[in-house]
């Protein structure tokens, strides 16, 4: 290096930099965030300043996802490549195959099982509790994530500034893969928008392509009903979760009263023998002074008794 040239970091030490801010926890994030841009200008880096300048702070969810990123690739990684054998499976069942989908959508949700677990954990050790909102909207990006898989354009974890929604009907018909299609890498993108665009405007084919829209359709349809079957079980899960719950506030409002009236009945009886006690101090009291009034005359009574004996003695001898 020549005197008074400066070093300049690599792409990757940026990338390394950048990638630091998104494990810190959410209060840190802005602090580090803004110190990085002062650091990338002094340095000269204006145009990359201004890109992490524009980095938003995660939420809370976002930040738990990035952290099982970080933290726990390996359950992570296994979420993701879950997501991609169910696509493979929903292919090889379109082009006659006999796969197993139940099978693997079990096999993810045990991965979600364990990967929720962990942000739980994550949640207790940041803030001291895992709220339920909190861990549903987790649990939701995971999904979608999992959903997406390895496809071009997909959202990655690590560096999540806010929940990703799941893929509509639509989107997940395009992410099947299609019977056929290779690893090309000039190939489209398949992972569509949320919001449905028109297909573009192509000109008549020849005999074969009423075939293929027809063999498409049923590609999606496909998908769309496993989609549908999946969410059929997630609301049946759901509504068994919120059966539950209803039944265990019903005992509890039950509870509730049955002690409210423990309390009540309680309390009645206590302001009773309250009362009675009040009334044993005022008769102890009466007692106490009749008592005392009955010794003086007892005294007095002994006094006289003493004065008479002795007037008697006086008379006797005279």
């Amino acid at each position: 290096m020549k005197k008074g040239e400066e070093h300049k970091a690599s792409p990757g030490d940026h990338e390394a930099e950048i990638d630091a801010l998104f494990k810190l926890s959410p209060p840190q994030f802005v602090t580090a965030r803004n110190a990085l841009v002062t650091a990338l200008k002094q340095s000269g880096e204006d145009d990359l300043g201004r890109q992490v300048k524009a980095l938003a702070k995660p939420s809370v969810s976002a930040w738990t996802v990035n952290q099982l990123f970080w933290r726990h690739r390996i359950a992570y990684d296994q979420l993701i490549a879950t997501g991609e054998r169910f696509r493979q499976a929903q292919a090889s069942r379109l082009a006659g195959g006999d796969s197993d989908l139940r099978a693997l959508l079990n096999e993810r949700r045990d991965t979600l099982s364990e990967l929720s677990r962990l942000a739980a954990d994550v949640l207790k050790t940041a803030s001291g509790a895992a709220p339920s909102g909190v861990m549903r909207r987790v649990t939701a990006t995971l999904e979608a994530l999992s959903a997406y898989g390895t496809l071009a354009g997909a959202p990655q974890a690590g560096r999540l500034v806010e929940d990703v929604d799941p893929p509509g009907f639509d989107t997940l018909a395009a992410l099947v893969p299609r019977v056929g299609d290779g690893d090309r890498g000039d190939a489209p993108s398949r992972l569509l928008s949320f919001q449905k665009q028109a297909p573009p405007a192509r000109k008549k084919r020849a005999a074969g392509s009423a075939e293929e829209q027809e063999k498409q359709h049923r590609e999606q349809l496909i998908a769309a009903k496993a989609a549908t079957q999946e969410a059929t079980r997630s609301l049946a899960g759901a509504k068994k979760v919120a059966e539950k719950a209803q039944a265990t506030l019903k005992k509890a409002a039950t509870h509730a009263r049955e002690t409210e009236k423990i309390m009540v009945d309680t309390e009645a009886r206590l302001q009773k023998v309250a009362s009675l006690a009040h009334e044993a101090r005022q008769r102890a009291r009466r007692a106490a002074v009749e008592a005392e009034s009955a010794a003086q005359a007892v005294d007095e009574a002994e006094r006289a008794l003493a004065r008479a004996r002795k007037e008697a003695a006086v008379l006797e001898r005279q």
